[in-house]
């Protein structure tokens, strides 16, 4: 069974619809939901959050049966938690002292890891309750035993909900935890059931059903007109690009000859392509990035897959998100090593137990992070465990990256404006997305923020017919986390105060190219309709696209910074803020009112020609009820990294 919810790669926006594949201090405490331990009755500190928001009287079938299965992780918090969160927020602020001052991963274990009396306090805790104790690390203890032992240990029934048509098992009331075991408990994450799945030896299936772009196609940004076609906005639209290289997204934000040399970036994701090494190389060299030189790309794999088989998870469809994002992050930084760990599922356990290894190693820099859910699937015990790596890692200068979402403001897909979660976390950098103009000779032209409408070619082919919402970058204001110290004096009170008096966070924090109608050219080994399979490549986009991209570009900027690391970036993002280092994107660049799109040309079937061509209009600009406008904005952030971005960082420069 696991003990938490599974998460989704922020949405492969390729060229046709296709299945998508607590803090402290002022950084954002969750309010009404804090995550920490606080006072509980008598001799029990409570355990806030641990009962999630749909366990409602309304929604209360009775207590679950004694005997029913609970698996659980129990995270510890360590020597000093508020500790940990007070010098990660001091290493990354450059108004600190502090700034800069980085531990190494032992001296982190050393001043912050939970002791060995508190694991053995923990674990002699649970197994007096009844249950039984399956794995121990420096970060949990994992159990499993029945509802009755549950109860006992951490002082609450398990009842039955029903949530979304199904029935789950939930705390009735929040989980505690005997004072006595002096603040060494975090949070207890799976005391729900929501969905409940079996694990097994499993293994991964083979490349993923193919996809191809049918053209035809501009080389760059306006460079090809079918005047023949109806006019849109004023003008002929041009048809979309085949797909942006590394040369022009290198050129767009200002890489100059910075090449990431002496940087690692991180990547995360669920499962592993069988055909990466070979896919990336083959790349490459089609496209002119540099070669790989030996050692450069690495994966830390775990030693066995779960839940492969589940429609949840679609363990194949992640092989396209991998691809994606070692592609695209080679392609803006080539000279920076990549490694890829790997999670064993998509579930959360298994994503922060691959952030743990990135942590625990200090293995890379720069982490780049192309997955999430929805706010309203966040509880606060996950928030809880997910912060505690972050701050781990900031403390360490290793920084982490977000995309922020592919659906807007969530609304249209999930009924309910929201946030992305973890972009929603006041410790990593959430990554927004844009239209990208890349014109000839590799000139930046403009950028709009990402929102697509969908109109199809009229029958007579004299009109361009509907406007459908298909994707746009995530943003928005969270309901749960407070507005951090670096959001203050840049973020309008209009954004941080959209749901009420308290200024909570925002997001995203920075933004790049994502709008896959102007999106990335990517090279992966796929299945095709006869059962072959072969490389091939298309074009792709989504917040996706962006995160890579901009652990890319911030491998530049720490070279730049003579290789010592950024670390948590958003302070240093926002130090930046109304400087000539970004792009001020808006959704309008060519004036007030006046539309942009493009023609895209898709094979009905993904593949060939067979069944047909569909051809479309695609708007740019315009993402749901979220805008780009001049200064901050819940689209792009502060914006996208200009021409001086990556030297911004150069010690002594001025901006």
């Amino acid at each position: 069974m696991r003990s938490s919810r599974s998460r989704v790669r922020a949405g492969l926006a390729l060229a046709a619809a296709l299945p998508l594949a607590a803090g402290a201090l002022a950084l954002g405490t969750p309010t009404a939901l804090a995550a920490q331990a606080g006072p509980g009755p008598h001799d029990r500190q409570a355990l806030a959050g641990t009962k999630p928001l749909w366990a409602t009287p309304s929604a209360d079938r009775g207590t679950a049966d004694a005997s029913e299965k609970v698996t659980a992780r129990v995270y510890l918090a360590g020597r000093d938690a508020k500790g940990l969160a007070a010098y990660a927020r001091a290493v990354s602020d450059p108004a600190s002292a502090s700034y800069g001052k980085y531990l190494t991963a032992r001296q982190a274990k050393e001043r912050y890891g939970a002791t060995k009396g508190q694991i053995a306090g923990v674990t002699g805790w649970l197994t007096s309750s009844g249950l039984k104790v399956t794995g121990t690390n420096e970060h949990y203890v994992t159990v499993t035993g029945d509802a009755a032992a549950a109860r006992k240990a951490f002082g609450t029934e398990l009842h039955r909900y029903v949530k979304d048509g199904r029935t789950y098992h939930a705390p009735s009331t929040t989980a505690s935890v005997p004072a006595a075991l002096d603040g060494a408990v975090l949070t207890v994450v799976g005391l729900n059931d929501a969905p409940r799945l079996a694990k097994h030896r499993e293994t991964l299936p083979g490349p993923s059903a193919a996809f191809r772009n049918a053209g035809p196609f501009s080389t760059y940004y306006g460079s090809n007109v079918n005047k023949s076609l109806p006019s849109a906005y004023g003008s002929h639209a041009p048809y979309a690009i085949k797909g942006y290289t590394g040369k022009q997204l290198r050129a767009a934000y200002g890489a100059k000859n910075f090449t990431g040399k002496g940087v690692t970036i991180a990547i995360t994701d669920a499962y592993a392509s069988p055909t990466i090494a070979q896919d990336v190389q083959q790349y490459a060299k089609r496209n002119g990035d540099k070669s790989w030189s030996k050692g450069q790309y690495s994966q830390v794999l775990p030693a066995d897959w779960t839940h492969t088989g589940e429609k949840e998870c679609d363990a194949s469809g992640w092989y396209g998100e991998e691809t994606l994002d070692i592609e695209a992050a080679h392609a803006v930084a080539p000279d920076a090593g990549i490694v890829y760990v790997a999670g064993a599922s998509c579930q959360d356990d298994d994503l922060i137990d691959a952030l743990h290894k990135i942590v625990d190693g200090r293995l890379a820099d720069i982490v780049s992070n192309s997955w999430g859910d929805v706010e309203s699937n966040e509880t606060p015990d996950v928030a809880a465990a997910y912060d505690q790596v972050f701050q781990t890692g900031a403390v360490e200068g290793i920084g982490f990256y977000f995309s922020s979402g592919d659906d807007g403001d969530n609304v249209a897909k999930h009924g309910t404006k929201q946030a992305d979660t973890p972009a929603n976390s006041p410790w990593v950098t959430s990554v927004g997305g844009t239209s990208l103009a890349v014109g000839k000779g590799d000139k930046y032209l403009w950028e709009t923020g990402w929102g697509t409408h969908k109109a199809e070619l009229s029958k007579d082919g004299l009109s361009w017919e509907g406007s459908v919402f298909t994707g746009g970058a995530g943003g928005g204001t969270s309901k749960i986390h407070q507005q951090p110290f670096y959001q203050r004096g840049v973020v309008p009170d209009a954004l941080a105060k959209a749901n009420g008096s308290t200024p909570m966070r925002v997001g995203p924090d920075i933004a790049a190219v994502a709008d896959s109608s102007t999106g990335f050219l990517v090279g992966q080994t796929q299945t095709f309709p006869d059962g072959s399979t072969k490389y091939d490549e298309y074009r792709i986009g989504g917040t996706s696209l962006a995160a890579p991209v901009i652990a890319g570009v911030q491998a530049l900027a720490q070279q730049a910074r003579h290789g010592v690391p950024i670390g948590f970036a958003n302070p240093a993002i926002y130090d930046r803020y109304g400087t000539a280092a970004y792009h001020d994107v808006t959704d309008h660049p060519l004036g007030k009112g006046q539309g942009i799109g493009v023609v895209r040309v898709d094979y009905k079937n993904s593949v060939d020609a067979k069944d047909g061509l569909v051809t479309t209009l695609r708007s740019l600009g315009g993402d749901s009820s979220l805008s780009a406008v001049v200064g901050y904005d819940d689209v792009t952030g502060v914006g996208t990294p200009g021409d001086s971005y990556v030297t911004s960082y150069v010690p002594g420069h001025r901006r």
